[in-house]
């Protein structure tokens, strides 16, 4: 355990923890070893890729996003291929989603909210013009940079424009139920710029309300209150507020409100300011044609650890928000889906704890070099619950471990993870300050 560990690389990328994942693909934090600049590594599997024949959508989106350089949109940087994956450097954001913000806080007051919703309309508009439609807007993927701008993120569920059937309309379902448009449900087709407004809509109105408009247990009723456009706005917003959420969360696409009526309305518009930026750098997209032609000499090289990843200080600050790494090591971190603790145990041990703690809570425990996956057998609110923890040496002698939500609701996770802990209390490391609080 004392020997020097070899981080996992992907050509130039140092690869670290992972910070997300979904169907297709699994996000990890990587670092330029030339630039040492942060970055946030999706890592797609080739043969998934190919079996769902995602392959040219996959390449025309990854083409067009790379083209794509806006203050309010997450930035593509480039894409390399290995024999079975495929790996898409994005901007590492480091400010959290917006959807913390709200939990943590509750609504926002008007103004606040005016500024984040005046940059996701830039964003959106910016896309929009660009023949990319994101389809699944929603505050978890909507994050705020360092300086609280937001970074709108994730287009994995993008439909780009040569993908309009011969009516000039969408087909696929998809996205978050409490967040789509009637139409996309309707399942008649759709036009992918007036559905993402209506999820703009949404947004706004849990900006605003601190809650969703459209919320049922029973997924045919939540459906029929979309239809209808059944919700009521809170007392305390502005009439003019009131006004603007009416017209975008109209259940007729026909009649919705563009983008150019809500650049003109009155709410809108308030201290509203323009993006600047400049976007005439050239943009090379060889490395996607490579990519997707598959050829062997530009495959890129991986390598590979098989053990707990040692953690230098960039990566303790890159983990913690707005580089304050004052609550790093709090078991206690709000209401996240993720934490993390320390511990003296050796890695062995720390596996064995978790394990013996996971069991009598219900779960199946999948292990892989330092990795645990827990599965819940039971199904919650919203299916099973996978938690997804991983041990990183900061010394010889001391470990992190990070525990994050895979998959399931955050606040069965919440649940979990005070259960885990409690089975835990000898494993987790205590500095003398701990022992006199629990005096």
């Amino acid at each position: 355990m004392n020997q020097p560990k070899v981080k996992r690389r992907v050509g130039k990328y140092e690869v670290g923890r992972t910070i997300g994942e979904g169907t297709f693909a699994k996000v990890k934090f990587a670092r330029n070893s030339e630039t040492g600049e942060p970055v946030a590594l999706k890592i797609l599997d080739k043969e998934k890729v190919l079996k769902h024949k995602m392959a040219e959508q996959i390449r025309r989106e990854v083409a067009t996003m790379k083209l794509i350089k806006h203050p309010n949109v997450v930035r593509l940087y480039e894409v390399m291929g290995s024999k079975t994956k495929i790996f898409i450097v994005l901007e590492f954001v480091t400010g959290g989603e917006l959807f913390d913000k709200i939990v943590n806080n509750g609504r926002m007051r008007e103004d606040e909210a005016r500024r984040y919703f005046q940059q996701l309309i830039n964003a959106v508009d910016y896309c929009h013009s660009r023949g990319v439609y994101h389809r699944d807007l929603k505050p978890e993927n909507l994050l705020l940079d360092a300086y609280g701008n937001l970074k709108v993120s994730d287009f994995g569920l993008s439909a780009l424009s040569q993908q309009v059937r011969d009516d000039g309309l969408l087909h696929t379902t998809c996205g978050t139920p409490n967040y789509v448009a009637p139409e996309v449900l309707n399942d008649r087709g759709y036009d992918g710029a007036t559905a993402d407004l209506w999820s703009c809509g949404v947004i706004l109105f849990v900006l605003l309300a601190g809650y969703l408009p459209f919320d049922d247990s029973n997924l045919m009723n939540l459906y029929k209150k979309i239809s209808a456009a059944e919700f009521t706005c809170p007392p305390w917003l502005s009439f003019s507020a009131m006004k603007l959420i009416a017209r975008i969360l109209d259940p007729n696409p026909m009649t919705r409100i563009t983008i150019p009526e809500i650049l003109e309305d009155e709410w809108f518009k308030k201290d509203y300011k323009p993006p600047v930026f400049d976007e005439k750098e050239d943009t090379n997209l060889d490395d996607v044609e490579a990519v997707f032609k598959d050829s062997e000499e530009h495959h890129v090289t991986e390598k590979r650890e098989e053990q707990p990843a040692a953690m230098n200080a960039f990566d303790l600050i890159s983990m913690s928000k707005g580089l304050n790494l004052g609550n790093l090591f709090d078991i206690e971190q709000g209401f996240k889906k993720e934490t993390r603790f320390t511990s003296k145990c050796s890695a062995n041990e720390i596996i064995h704890k978790i394990e013996e703690a996971a069991k009598p809570l219900g779960f199946d425990v999948h292990k892989k070099n330092y990795k645990l996956r827990l599965e819940n057998m039971k199904a919650g609110r919203k299916g099973n619950l996978n938690v997804a923890t991983e041990i990183f040496q900061v010394a010889p002698s001391l470990h992190m471990v990070q525990v994050r939500k895979a998959k399931g609701d955050t606040l069965e996770f919440h649940k979990f993870y005070k259960n885990l802990s409690t089975c835990l209390e000898d494993v987790v490391w205590k500095t003398e300050e701990d022992m006199q609080e629990t005096k």
